[in-house]
């Protein structure tokens, strides 16, 4: 697929469908073309932290959003799956960031509420999805995030859940396709947002101690992404390839020539 258009179709279907969609996010060219090519792979999704850190910036919107955008361009200029971008909280203007990533070639995007004052975060979907419309992506996958887990502190888990839903019924009610609620959720929790929401509107983050893949599909999960843990395992093999040089040793057996 070439057609900007038609890659966010597509990835619209790939969440609308029963089946769980996978997501194991990339930040550079090398990592979406190793992803890519594995059989299963298809659609892709960036990472903002593992970008920004590839640029040496702290995660947080510090990096400068042209350079997050020349990052995401380069991606999606990489393959011919769709792309979705995690936009962070947008950068001042999420409906201008989005603007840029679909010129990118971006066909999705994850959006943060950051907890803003809801009607604050519910207008700044609302105009993604205008923007996304006005430039000819009228299925743009915007995966609006919810951070009421990830800033819960030691609030009661009830109440987390209650505003977790509210913000989601809300974010889908302005346009948003799916909404994001990452954090380590059970199983009560993610049949509770599924009921609210409606089947493959939920996406979720893959990190140790949430359900397992074939549970969420069965619940009605659409999504599952991994963030900055892609990195991590990279990162992790690199640095035990260090200490095994350092301990003598060298590179392990069965590493594949993949770039």
């Amino acid at each position: 697929m070439t057609d900007t258009a038609a890659k966010a179709t597509e990835l619209l279907r790939l969440h609308r469908d029963p089946a769980l969609l996978t997501v194991v996010n990339v930040w550079d060219v090398i990592s979406a073309t190793v992803v890519a090519d594995v059989e299963g792979t298809a659609a892709l999704a960036t990472a903002s932290h593992s970008i920004a850190a590839s640029h040496g910036y702290e995660d947080g919107e510090n990096i400068p959003l042209d350079e997050m955008i020349d990052a995401i361009g380069r991606i999606a200029a990489a393959t011919d799956l769709p792309v979705t971008a995690d936009l962070e909280g947008g950068y001042g203007d999420a409906a201008e960031a989005a603007r840029r990533a679909i010129g990118a070639g971006i066909v999705g995007a994850n959006l943060e509420d950051q907890m803003k004052p809801l009607e604050q975060a519910v207008d700044q979907v609302a105009q993604v999805m205008r923007a996304a419309e006005a430039a000819g992506v009228p299925d743009f996958v915007l995966n609006a995030r919810t951070d009421a887990f990830v800033k819960a502190g030691d609030r009661p888990r009830a109440d987390v859940l209650a505003d977790a839903v509210e913000r989601c019924q809300a974010y889908l009610a302005a346009g948003a396709p799916v909404v994001f609620v990452p954090g380590v959720l059970s199983e009560d929790e993610v049949t509770t947002l599924v009921d609210a929401l409606g089947p493959q509107r939920l996406t979720l983050i893959g990190i140790p101690g949430n359900l397992p893949l074939a549970r969420l599909e069965e619940l009605g999960v659409a999504r599952v992404s991994y963030g900055p843990l892609s990195q991590r395992v990279a990162l992790t093999a690199l640095a035990e390839l260090v200490e095994a040089v350092h301990a003598g040793g060298g590179v392990p057996e069965g590493t594949r020539p993949l770039n």
